[in-house]
């Protein structure tokens, strides 16, 4: 849920606010995903579509999207909900990598995602 706190003067959640929501949520699959501490590299393109407005409720859907040695890309996707009519409306679209690292702070080896089956194998 957006609150007066969260907004600017238009009444809309600050940019900051949703850009710090989509790390939270790209931190905790990188890190369910790696079963590693994890720490942001880099937040790469955040398109912003369509503003969030206050009194909406936000949902974050977030999912790796690239392995490498150690790091994660991780897309993060921001929606808001008008809980009255039922609206959805993707608002939010961005890319944060992810950094794995062992228990004396340096980077360590993520697993590689799994590769898709190719057509005609199960």
């Amino acid at each position: 849920m957006v609150f007066p706190e969260q907004t600017n003067h238009y009444g809309t959640l600050f940019g900051g606010q949703a850009l710090a929501l989509m790390d939270k949520a790209a931190f905790v699959v990188a890190s369910r995903y790696a079963r590693r501490t994890v720490v942001t590299r880099s937040s790469e393109r955040v398109d912003f579509h369509v503003p969030v407005r206050q009194g909406q409720l936000v949902e974050l859907v977030a999912r790796i999207a690239a392995t490498g040695k150690t790091s994660m890309s991780v897309d993060v996707d921001l929606f808001a909900e008008d809980l009255l009519t039922g609206d959805r409306q993707l608002c939010t679209r961005g890319r944060f990598v992810m950094v794995a690292l062992d228990a004396h702070g340096r980077s360590t080896v993520v697993p590689p995602l799994p590769s898709a089956p190719r057509a005609g194998e199960v």
